[in-house]
């Protein structure tokens, strides 16, 4: 109820313009986006990574509506990968294909990801191909499993609650095609997504078991306690090397639980969004999460 509460308001303009131009709204927003510009977001993987904590780099926003909109995007991206380079960070970057044209053209799309994965392989890095709603996935696989044929230096989003995860985390596999697994953001119908929380938890554990045994790199995405509790216990009883995976966090979410996997010796890289189209990202925030409601509500009482 909660979440379609919020995803409801996400849609509200008063809302959004309030949230936009509102300096105690900047505050609380600080804490899950790491700046408005690149150089304020890499000033925050910096910090991260003198605590022993990787990154990918998100730049906000989504859907385009022209081919120089989409250069854009490209041109903000291969900046980043420039700056991660330069100050040595060891991170990637995250990416979603609507940002480089695929409502506009899938060639278009294609040449865009080939253009940053060209350059992340220069740098030694990959990009992540984030996951979008479930008519985009299929679209999305197919630019991805191209790129991996390249470079290799690719990494696609499964999210657990669509039905038919299983059947391509089992392809990915195969090919050898890193993968990073989450739960999934995104309003979808009975008829492709899992209904109800109890499914997806169920679902995202096994595929989460499947992916460490079986995939390449895997990146287990989750803040859910006994989720991350159960793929250590896993991890740990079939003799998997802390090295042959990642968890992947939330900026500014469950810091708790992040400096308890650094300390535990394990591999953390946490998403780092910046830029001026935060609001959308924002309100999903809440919704995935409703302690984030919470630590919001209480700050704003606090202003």
């Amino acid at each position: 109820m909660m979440r379609t509460l919020l995803l409801q308001l996400s849609r509200q303009h008063w809302l959004r313009e309030w949230m936009q131009n509102s300096s105690a709204a900047g505050r609380f927003t600080s804490r899950f986006v790491a700046g408005r510009d690149l150089s304020q977001a890499l000033d925050a993987c910096t910090r991260l990574r003198n605590e022993g904590i990787l990154a990918t780099l998100d730049r906000l926003g989504e859907n385009v509506y022209s081919a120089p909109e989409a250069g854009v995007s490209l041109e903000a991206y291969l900046k980043g990968l420039s700056g991660i380079a330069d100050r040595g960070l060891g991170g990637t970057v995250s990416v979603k294909l609507t940002q480089l044209g695929l409502d506009l053209s899938e060639a278009l799309c294609r040449d865009n990801v080939r253009q940053m994965a060209e350059r992340a392989f220069q740098f030694g890095t990959q990009v992540e191909i984030d996951m979008e709603a479930s008519e985009y996935v299929d679209r999305t696989l197919a630019i991805v499993r191209h790129q991996h044929a390249a470079t290799r230096n690719v990494r696609a989003v499964i999210q657990a609650y669509l039905y038919r995860s299983e059947s391509d985390v089992d392809q990915l596999c195969r090919e050898g095609i890193p993968v990073r697994l989450c739960k999934g953001a995104y309003k979808e119908e009975a008829t492709v997504a899992f209904p109800t929380k109890r499914e997806v938890d169920a679902s995202y554990v096994s595929l989460m078991r499947k992916l460490l045994m079986d995939g390449t790199y895997p990146a287990i995405a989750s803040h859910h306690e006994a989720i991350l509790r159960e793929a250590i216990a896993f991890s740990r009883q079939r003799g998997l090397s802390p090295d042959s995976f990642e968890f992947q966090m939330l900026y500014g979410i469950r810091r708790d639980l992040q400096r308890e996997l650094v300390r535990e010796g394990f591999r953390l890289r946490l998403y780092v969004p910046y830029g001026d189209a935060w609001y959308p990202y924002f309100m999903r925030r809440l919704a995935e999460r409703p302690a984030n409601v919470w630590f919001v509500v209480r700050n704003l009482l606090r202003a």
